[in-house]
């Protein structure tokens, strides 16, 4: 045992270090290539008319304290403290408010979700804190809830904005810097240059970021090298004297000397922090707050000593500060420190994709983002995703923005209003989590924001003064963001409220027996219902218009819980609906924020859905149900079935050759049969659907039938019996309308903007990865 536990502590610190080690290629990227361009845009304005030793003294005293006070102060020691279950970014704190603060507008909350291991922390509790009338804003103002919502999902814009401009202005950057030898004839091949540089980024996103970690982190650990001992060459050579500029007196000389130039420069000079800000809000990797901690001391020295290098430089060199960094490289190491540069900036640019990516998946799970396909790999690194639709619509932008601006300066005013907007607003949230989570004084919530929040309020406006000069971009993407995000959440939302208000009632359902007034045939009918409680409409058009309907009915709800995830055996929530003679019983599939569906088809999820409706039955039982027949809980509790030691015991699996694409009971070869039979069922399967792929199925068996409740047996033998027959997956397909009489406003996002954001997006049965074979769709009009 003793051996054990080492050999497991090793593995882990192993991990730990495998972590720390990749997490320089992914999140201090863009950092680590921010000193390629912060001189250049801090000088673009007319700040490049004050030509002297104090002013280049004064504006790197201004990027030294910024990234000194952000990076390292409030980065290295708020911000990765503040998490959720060990997650960070922005959809971490708003899910900490909704579940402390009660700021919460996702359906089907229910009193069960505070029950799960990663729902409580120590120290986050409310229960015992007096209510404030502001601290109970939120269930009376629901107004309110709607504000954090937008303004979360305003982040959230603009963190896809920068995953559009990032890769743009790192690009640029690092390709242009040859223009500094290179001869005049050559600078046409450049922009061709750089844009099969970004295509190829984005084509090879498919292959996840576990490759890209391991190739590229010696390349940024290589690059911090390489511009520390850059700066310590140029302090050497050009002016030793720069380390005075590290005292903040130089800040006030250098305002006093340029006045509202300075100020306005500031959207330059912030820049050296919106390489690791926004990344940090935007952190995608489980543990990776922990993990970044000790890159964040490493990664610090090496930039003082580049920016006090350029500082050095340019103060003998001022007719150099379009291309500063490039300028300053000696002649002899000029071309190897270009090939590292270009390959960082891709390192920056896969960081950001990657935040992106996670970014919109978790919008997605939290009903603010029209459905798309998430694409996860065992191999790769847990929780990572990979978003097509998203990839090729970046990849576009960014195009888009290279090509149409051509203008470093440009593109490094839409960067800052990015970077500066996004980590105001995390500032906002976490003053917020500091009242309504953390459940400390108002007076220290305020005075957190005053500390962070005034200062980067003046970075803030500094950046916006640039609106006409590029600025504009990420406003206007940002909005394009926000207003399909906002659209998707309010018809969704709307469609709720519809479904919840139409449920049938259950005294009905009594009325028409245990047949239901059709006939039961063998199988597993799985009906998917946003509802957790209730029976949907849609279930009253196969009473009405089907002669029958399968012997086994699971009405399943996928729910999202604000948790970053939900461990595997709390996820199955199961009830029963109706007396046992029904058949009838519900299952509730919760998943967290950051879950990705790791299951390899669907043969997984369905013995796992079949493992855990016999656990409850057994569990039923062993809790004092009624043992007859008739019996069962007409109310429909629910009960988390795998936290019993005994769970799946009694059952076997077996694999088995299928085809991808067919339901258990449509493709039934049996050696019987001759080669020639065989032969032409295949070449008929794979003409009907060319899409389907040889695989292994997975067979669920029923080895230990002894039961001590003989009812107990037969409705888990039951079960078993109609798993053989098969699955068939049953969903609403909707058709979404607003009322005749309903405001204009409301009748053009739903009847226009929501009717073709559906319509254009991955259906339901793709989203939810549920077999095109198996799949029967309900038509269901709404009227909203």
């Amino acid at each position: 045992f003793l051996l054990f536990k080492q050999d497991e502590n090793k593995t882990r610190s192993k991990h730990f270090l495998l972590l720390v080690y990749q997490s320089f290629g992914i999140v201090f990227g863009d950092l680590a290539t921010s000193p390629l361009y912060v001189y250049r845009s801090a000088f673009a304005g007319r700040l490049r008319h004050y030509q002297s030793e104090e002013a280049v003294f004064g504006a790197f005293s201004v990027i030294f304290w910024t990234l000194s006070f952000f990076s390292l102060f409030k980065y290295a020691v708020f911000m990765l403290s503040v998490n959720d279950n060990g997650e960070g970014g922005i959809f971490a704190l708003y899910s900490l408010l909704c579940r402390h603060g009660k700021f919460s507008l996702l359906p089907n909350q229910q009193a069960s979700d505070e029950e799960l291991s990663t729902y409580q922390h120590a120290g986050y509790s409310n229960r015992s804190v007096p209510a404030s009338s502001f601290r109970r804003l939120p269930d009376r103002d629901k107004k309110s809830k709607l504000a954090l919502l937008i303004l979360v999902l305003m982040a959230a814009s603009m963190a896809m904005t920068l995953g559009v401009l990032t890769p743009a202005i790192s690009g640029e950057f690092s390709v242009f810097g040859s223009s500094v030898l290179l001869p005049l004839g050559f600078h046409v091949f450049l922009i061709p240059l750089l844009c099969v540089l970004l295509l190829s980024l984005f084509v090879l996103q498919y292959q996840g970021t576990h490759k890209v970690a391991f190739i590229f982190s010696p390349v940024v650990l290589l690059w911090l090298l390489s511009i520390a001992a850059l700066g310590v060459y140029n302090i050497m050579h050009w002016n030793p004297r720069i380390y005075e500029a590290l005292s903040p007196i130089y800040i006030y000389r250098f305002f006093r000397l340029t006045g509202i130039d300075g100020w306005i420069s500031l959207g330059g000079a912030l820049l050296c922090i919106t390489g690791n800000m926004p990344l940090c809000y935007m952190l995608i990797f489980s543990g990776i707050i922990i993990f970044s901690k000790p890159n964040a001391f490493l990664i610090y020295p090496c930039l003082v000593l580049q920016y006090m290098g350029q500082a050095a430089f340019l103060s003998k060199n001022f007719s150099a500060i379009s291309l500063s960094f490039y300028a300053s490289v000696p002649d002899a190491v000029f071309w190897p420190v270009l090939v590292i540069a270009i390959l960082a900036t891709v390192v920056v640019s896969q960081a950001v994709l990657s935040a992106t990516f996670s970014t919109v998946k978790q919008c997605h799970a939290l009903g603010c983002f029209p459905r798309v396909k998430i694409v996860h790999k065992s191999k790769w690194i847990d929780r990572q995703i990979y978003v097509p639709e998203i990839n090729w619509i970046l990849m576009v932008l960014c195009s888009a923005v290279t090509l149409g601006s051509q203008d470093t300066t440009r593109i490094g005013n839409a960067y800052g209003i990015a970077s500066m907007t996004l980590i105001f607003i995390t500032t906002s949230l976490i003053s917020l989590s500091i009242y309504f989570v953390w459940h400390k004084g108002l007076a220290l919530a305020l005075s957190f924001f005053i500390l962070f929040g005034t200062i980067e309020l003046t970075f803030l406006f500094s950046s916006y003064i640039r609106i006409l000069q590029g600025g504009w971009v990420p406003l206007l993407l940002s909005s394009i963001f926000l207003f399909t995000m906002f659209v998707w959440h309010y018809g969704s939302r709307k469609k709720y409220l519809y479904d919840q208000n139409h449920k049938l009632p259950m005294k009905w359902i009594l009325t028409l027996g245990s047949d239901l007034g059709i006939v039961r045939v063998p199988g597993i009918g799985l009906i998917y219902t946003h509802l957790a409680n209730g029976v949907p409409a849609t279930f009253s058009h196969f009473l009405t218009n089907l002669p029958a309907f399968y012997q086994i009915i699971v009405f399943v709800c996928d729910k999202t819980v604000p948790v970053p995830f939900v461990p595997q055996k709390e996820r199955y929530l199961v009830g029963r609906i109706g007396p046992k003679s029904y058949r009838m019983y519900r299952c509730i599939v919760q998943n967290g924020y950051k879950d990705v569906n790791e299951n390899e088809n669907e043969y997984d999820f369905e013995n796992a859905l079949i493992m855990s409706i016999a656990e409850f039955i057994q569990l039923e039982a062993e809790g004092g149900g009624s043992g007859t027949p008739d019996g069962g809980s007409i109310g429909g509790r629910l009960a988390v079935v795998k936290s019993s030691e005994n769970f799946g015991k009694r059952f076997g699996i077996s694999k088995s050759n299928g085809f991808e694409g067919t339901s258990s009971s449509s493709l039934n070869i049996t050696s019987s049969k001759s080669a020639t039979l065989v032969k032409l069922k295949m070449m008929y399967d794979e003409q009907e659907s060319p899409e389907v792929k040889f695989k292994t199925r997975v067979q669920l068996t029923l080895v230990d039938t002894r039961y001590k409740d003989s009812f107990v047996k037969e409705e888990v033998m039951r079960l078993m019996e109609a798993k053989k027959f098969g699955v068939a997956y049953v969903i609403g397909h909707s058709n979404s309308k607003a009322k005749w009489n309903s405001p204009f406003l409301k009748r053009f996002l739903i009847n226009i903007v929501y009717s073709f954001l559906r319509k254009n997006c991955r259906a339901p049965s793709i989203a939810l990865s549920i077999p095109q074979t198996s799949l029967i769709e309900v038509g269901m009009n709404y009227t909203l």
